[in-house]
């Protein structure tokens, strides 16, 4: 596997260049910013609306994403996976030129065909390993995200330094850029938010909150066990890997996990996870999403207004009401990006 670092880009292979990034949500603000910043020529490509004006504020050039498409060198889309193929049917490949070089956060319409670029069309995927806004945070601080670096085509050659010109631009080549492929990552990217980032935790501090709450604890209590002191946890594994987090925690906690977790997440657990995959793999989840948008989302929005009526959701607003610092340096300020 290579990884590349900052003595290994050229940033003129990207400084040169005219960028569009389509989109201007949490990924697209901080590539826009971050291109910005680093003396990059960029072009925010987004329809009249919210996203606009806050591109805008934050000082950037902005434009219908058709026009920010015309002329453009490279074009980063980062509209979400859903809206993509639309957006480049309809405003890109009009406006594409031959040469040019189309760029995704994300494999997933390359990789399960939903998009399908003309074979003059350079592709290639830098997909940070972070959120866009710790992608940006990082950035300001003067570090960065390690990303993810593919070429899915390559008709003009250097599509691999132009790249990696950009991922080193948005702060990505200070970390490490790990080259890749886009099959690689668009399945793993879906197992890992589906089994275990996001399926896998909430559903398992959903669980854990009504195993305590059914058995008679207060729900403040089963509040703080099974979802506020989670940061407290992960932090530790992020810094150090779980055995650091062994390391920290007391001898009887140790036990427990290391006797009990495995009565949680057993080997049907792992059965499921493989099928989820396999589902992933296949096609078949792909199919499922592009079908729950194009029928409007009625499962995916029934399935959130069931999470937000959860009691969890009341009572956590209540208990971080008591706890000020956590409005503090927040990554996420909904009003700004």
């Amino acid at each position: 596997m290579n990884i590349f670092y900052e003595k290994d880009a050229n940033q003129q292979n990207i400084s040169k260049k005219k960028v569009t990034i389509v989109g201007f949500g949490s990924q697209g603000h901080a590539h826009a910013l971050n291109l910005h910043e680093s003396g990059v020529n960029v072009v925010v490509g987004v329809r009249p609306g919210s996203s606009w004006r806050k591109a805008e504020a934050a000082g950037l050039k902005v434009m219908p994403t058709a026009d920010a498409v015309k002329d453009a060198d490279v074009v980063m889309i980062l509209a979400p996976d859903e809206s993509q193929a639309a957006i480049y049917e309809k405003d890109i490949a009009p406006n594409l030129k031959d040469g040019a070089y189309l760029a995704f956060g994300h494999g997933f319409n390359i990789h399960f065909g939903q998009i399908q670029p003309t074979e003059k069309t350079n592709v290639f995927m830098v997909a940070p390993k972070g959120p866009g806004h710790l992608v940006r945070s990082e950035y300001s601080n003067g570090s960065g995200v390690p990303c993810l670096l593919a070429v899915h085509q390559d008709p003009s050659g250097d599509t691999t330094k132009v790249g990696l010109a950009y991922a080193s631009a948005i702060g990505g080549a200070r970390a490490g850029v790990i080259q890749t492929n886009f099959r690689e990552e668009t399945e793993t990217d879906l197992f890992g938010e589906q089994a275990v980032l996001c399926g896998g935790l909430t559903s398992l501090i959903q669980a854990g909150y009504e195993t305590l709450v059914e058995a008679g604890y207060s729900p403040e209590m089963a509040y703080f066990e099974c979802l506020h002191e989670v940061k407290l946890i992960v932090d530790l594994i992020y810094q150090g890997g779980i055995a650091n987090m062994r390391y920290s925690i007391s001898t009887t906690a140790k036990y427990g996990d290391v006797t009990r977790g495995p009565r949680v997440v057993t080997a049907e657990t792992k059965k499921t996870m493989k099928r989820i995959l396999s589902e992933i793999q296949s096609g078949r989840f792909a199919r499922e999403w592009v079908l729950e948008n194009q029928a409007n989302r009625p499962v995916y929005n029934a399935l959130l207004k069931k999470g937000e009526d959860h009691p969890i959701e009341e009572v956590g607003q209540k208990l971080r009401g008591m706890m000020p610092w956590l409005q503090k340096d927040k990554l996420v300020d909904q009003s700004k990006n």
